[in-house]
């Protein structure tokens, strides 16, 4: 097996180190515009399986070039490239996933390019992250144990283990993506209908061990293909996780036009976007940096089984790695990402054609792997024979 893994950034690197452990893995081809920083992780794992590439993304021709030489691409890049890097991997013929970005309706671009890619005989499968991707596998796992699916609900979120103020958050991802989850609208299906509300409302608190003052509400973005794949659910709903008090701070700011990328304002005669000055303040501000992150999961899955009312609930619970300094958030990521990689490169995931995560990647497989890789989630069924027919 050999995989192109596009760019070098955290989720790259992670996915690198983590396909060169796979004996099945003959070479690694890792690109990425500045290569002096992708050598300089390629010597630090001292291995003959990673070829570091200079990639340009925006180089039609580059792009090409770099990913014929594979079997299967892992997508790294900034999500403006995923469309662009699935059309090419139909136009080579090649297998490839993304980490996703719901942004401007990209993964619905990347699921019309079905039939191609069937015709080419190759597997793609964008949204391959936290959320999406993980909570998707998960959703669609206990939903295949069941005879009727009645609602899905997911709780996720990264934060600080230890929380400081203000905000009682630090950076984990990009910070446009935090802003672009606060301030789009959200949706929910209730009753079987698709609704939109507005993200940071409906707060609640959650509850898991060894953690205090949590709480939980709707953003943007993570139910991504949910929707269509459970037409007929009643009830759907997505929730991020952060400490008490966060959602309300950062509605103030959301309220005020900070976060908007419309707001400009003029100081001594330049136009300056308001968005971008409070991202540079909260760059330094909440930057993770030595201190140790979480990242905490759950999806409970609802429905009927055996004429039985049957939840499957799955949590995980997984810190950063300190020995690696990899953090929470990309140990989760990239480790899901690469096992889907290994799993299309093996033959496990044998079906052709563009597959959201929760009607292809196979959940038992799924779960083993990450559990090779320290993310554990644990499964419970919770069943009742009281079934009310409505």
């Amino acid at each position: 097996m050999k995989v192109a893994v596009l760019g070098a950034g955290l989720m790259g690197k992670e996915v690198a180190r983590d396909l060169v452990r796979n004996p099945n893995v003959e070479k690694v081809f890792l690109a990425d515009l500045n290569v002096v920083q992708a050598q300089e992780f390629a010597d630090k794992l001292q291995t003959d399986k990673i070829e570091v590439l200079k990639l340009d993304a925006s180089d039609d021709q580059q792009l090409k070039i770099v990913m014929s030489k594979a079997n299967v691409v892992v997508n790294a890049l900034f999500y403006k490239f995923n469309e662009k890097v699935a059309r090419t991997a139909v136009e080579i013929g090649v297998h490839s996933v993304d980490l996703g970005g719901h942004i401007g309706g990209v993964t619905d671009k990347i699921l019309k390019l079905d039939s191609e890619a069937k015709a080419k005989g190759i597997t793609i499968i964008p949204d391959l992250g936290v959320a999406p991707g993980m909570i998707n596998i998960l959703a669609g796992f206990g939903a295949s144990k069941l005879d009727a699916v009645k609602e899905i609900k997911i709780y996720v979120g990264g934060i600080p283990v230890e929380k400081e103020p203000p905000l009682e958050y630090n950076v984990v991802f990009s910070l446009e993506g935090v802003f672009d989850h606060y301030t789009d609208p959200s949706y929910v299906v209730r009753d079987g209908v698709l609704r939109e509300i507005p993200s940071l409302s409906e707060i609640e608190p959650v509850y898991f061990k060894g953690f205090k003052g949590l709480e939980a509400f709707h953003t943007s973005g993570g139910l991504s293909t949910l929707t269509q794949s459970f037409p007929d659910i009643q009830t759907l709903e997505y929730k991020t996780i952060r400490y008490s008090g966060h959602a309300e701070k950062f509605k103030l700011l959301v309220d005020l036009g900070l976060t908007s990328k419309d707001t400009e304002v003029n100081v001594d005669g330049n136009k300056v976007k308001a968005r971008d000055v409070l991202r540079e303040v909260l760059q330094s501000k909440l930057e993770l940096g030595k201190k140790r992150d979480v990242v905490l999961l759950r999806v409970l899955v609802k429905g009927e089984r055996n004429e039985e009312a049957v939840t499957y609930e799955y949590e995980m619970v997984t810190y950063k790695d300190a020995e690696n300094n990899e953090t929470a958030m990309a140990l989760a990521t990239a480790n899901t990402i690469s096992v889907v990689a290994q799993l299309i490169g093996d033959g496990t995931i044998a079906a052709s054609g563009v597959f959201p995560p929760e009607k292809i990647v196979p959940g038992e497989a799924y779960i083993r792997e990450m559990k090779h890789r320290g993310v554990t989630i644990i499964e419970t069924k919770h069943r009742s024979t009281n079934i009310v027919k409505g």
